[in-house]
């Protein structure tokens, strides 16, 4: 859900204009490796007030913490079981059932078990939910609940405040990045959603990783947030079941492959490198035959894995039957399933939605060719909540980009 859009002025993009931008682009990401971000926690697992956050820490973390200030293993487990298992989901020392009066008071002079504020919640007019989040230092995230009436509820977090990628179709890259969000703010998202909306929904069952922000620029602490998501004495998600989307950086696209077993889903979204540099400037860095060949070959240390391309279709730009037929080529040899995307328009986008009866046009030509393709409608769209629409950039909006001359037509 993360990216951009472009200027209402001049359509054509000069060389000079293209070198300056890839340079710029270039700089950006070189000063994003060198600069560590703001976050809501100096040290790690350490809060503002030097309590320290319980749920920036793994188990073993949590475990060394709990015997260096003189109580048990068990005891570390006891709270780790009130943290993130037995329906508890504790944000408060009050919450803290079952444990003795001795730890209990230890952990309230020393920790600190919240990192969220809900702000407010919005509902959408198909039962979606749009969860508004504040942060310790004022800044806001938002995080969505789908219900589905096949038995599939999903939460759907963020993991950053902004975005750093520019995409041209996702409203948070209008944000730019302002703040990594730590371990905690992440795995705090999926806890709210338990204790908002378990007695209305039933069981949270899915998390994908496709808020505000790209997950893989903030890797540290989303593989961390995604273990203490499927550990089986916490939240207990099914690995296959907590999906991690890229826009696809892909020497972190790599190491999550080796050190995660969750699931991993690729923005792919263009046929051609001409359109996936301007609709996805990161493309400039790792273009189409570098991320798909990282993706073939990773993909075979993986047992019975396939990644998720995620394609956002933009009429008149990418969803062309010549797009479906250079998209079967492009997946050649990668074990992969294929989510079609509706365009979610948003205030200052130039994109269209392409028509549904294009959409399934375009899919079965996929699926005559052996693909695994799925049509994803909106949700949530009349409350902001759809895929690309989160996030509110304010009076400071990072600068859109020049579309190519040739889609000039399809943007007017």
């Amino acid at each position: 859900m993360t990216t951009f859009l472009m200027r209402s002025g001049a359509f054509s993009l000069s060389l000079h204009s293209c070198t300056s931008h890839l340079s710029f682009l270039q700089r950006s990401f070189s000063a994003l490796r060198r600069r560590p971000l703001r976050s809501s926690t100096s040290v790690s697992g350490v809060c503002a007030d030097s309590k320290v956050m319980l749920k920036e820490m793994d188990f073993s973390e949590l475990d060394k913490w709990v015997q260096s200030n003189g109580f048990r293993s068990g005891q570390a487990m006891m709270l780790w079981k009130c943290l993130y298992g037995n329906n508890t989901w504790a944000l408060s020392h009050d919450e803290l059932e079952g444990l003795n009066k001795d730890f209990r008071k230890m952990i309230d002079e020393n920790a600190s078990l919240k990192a969220l504020t809900v702000k407010d919640v919005l509902k959408a007019s198909d039962g979606t939910r749009k969860i508004l989040f504040s942060l310790e230092d004022g800044s806001v995230i938002e995080t969505v609940v789908i219900p589905c009436d096949r038995g599939r509820t999903t939460v759907c977090v963020s993991s950053q405040v902004g975005c750093a990628m520019n995409c041209q179709f996702c409203y948070t890259g209008r944000m730019g990045l302002r703040k990594h969000l730590s371990t905690a703010e992440i795995v705090e998202q999926a806890i709210h959603a338990r204790r908002l909306f378990t007695s209305e929904f039933g069981s949270i069952t899915n998390v994908v990783f496709m808020g505000m922000g790209e997950p893989l620029h903030n890797i540290d602490n989303v593989i961390k947030a995604a273990a203490i998501m499927v550990d089986d004495k916490g939240l207990h998600f099914s690995p296959r079941k907590v999906t991690i989307s890229t826009s696809g950086l892909v020497p972190q696209l790599k190491r999550f492959l080796r050190e995660s077993n969750c699931a991993l889903a690729v923005s792919l979204n263009a046929t051609t490198d001409e359109v996936r540099n301007w609709i996805m400037p990161v493309n400039r860095k790792y273009n189409l035959s570098v991320l798909l060949q990282t993706l073939r070959e990773e993909l075979q240390f993986k047992h019975k894995y396939k990644v998720l391309f995620e394609y956002v279709m933009l009429a008149g730009v990418n969803d062309s039957l010549d797009d479906a037929k250079r998209l079967i080529q492009l997946v050649q040899g990668i074990p992969c399933k294929i989510n079609l995307i509706s365009f979610n328009p948003h205030k200052g986008s130039l994109f269209k939605p392409t028509p549904e009866e294009k959409m399934i046009e375009f899919r079965n030509v996929l699926v005559e060719a052996g693909c695994v393709v799925f049509l994803r409608l909106s949700r949530g769209d009349d409350q902001m909540a759809a895929c690309g629409q989160l996030g509110e950039p304010g009076d400071s909006r990072v600068p859109l980009l020049r579309a190519p001359q040739q889609f000039q037509t399809a943007l007017l």
